[in-house]
């Protein structure tokens, strides 16, 4: 077994390429860059035009690399669900777009290994709090209304 390098870069997802962070990380390693890159571009598609971290490792001895891909953060999430590019920038007073509650629960379901929540209510309370940051509605409504009916129990059916 050789020695492991890794790069870790935020990459354009389905849209990496061999300029900078990736390429002059890689080459030195010895990999064949082109093919690191159109794994990350394979691994990442579903991502479109979000910053999608990646961690490349590489065995030294064999140029055999591994491509860990993580989860966008939970703002690009909720845009690309919401079909928008990005928050309102005017939370509270302009609405940017409108998630679907069911959108909410399939991110949370994406972001709870990584989040502080114990349940997917918790983790789904989690990204409508960042509709409200965001000047994002869910299910047509100001997100703050939601999380108060999440709280009080109103959607438990999807929340198993």
């Amino acid at each position: 077994m050789g020695d492991k390098k890794s790069v870790s870069a935020l990459v354009s997802g389905g849209e990496a390429n061999a300029g900078p962070p990736l390429g002059p990380a890689l080459g030195p390693m010895g990999v064949n860059v082109l093919q690191v890159v159109n794994m990350i571009n394979e691994k990442t598609k579903d991502f479109p035009g979000m910053k999608v971290p990646v961690k490349v490792e590489v065995d030294s001895e064999t140029k055999r690399f591994t491509v860990e891909v993580g989860i966008p953060p939970t703002a690009a999430l909720i845009a690309k669900e919401a079909g928008i590019p990005k928050g309102s920038g005017t939370a509270g007073t302009n609405y940017a777009g409108d998630l679907t509650i069911a959108a909410a629960v399939k991110i949370a379901k994406m972001k709870i290994e990584g989040s502080y929540a114990k349940d997917i209510k918790g983790a789904t309370k989690e990204v409508v709090g960042s509709c409200v940051s965001m000047g994002v509605k869910v299910e047509g409504k100001p997100a703050k209304e939601v999380f108060q009916d999440i709280s009080a129990g109103k959607y438990d059916e999807l929340l198993k």
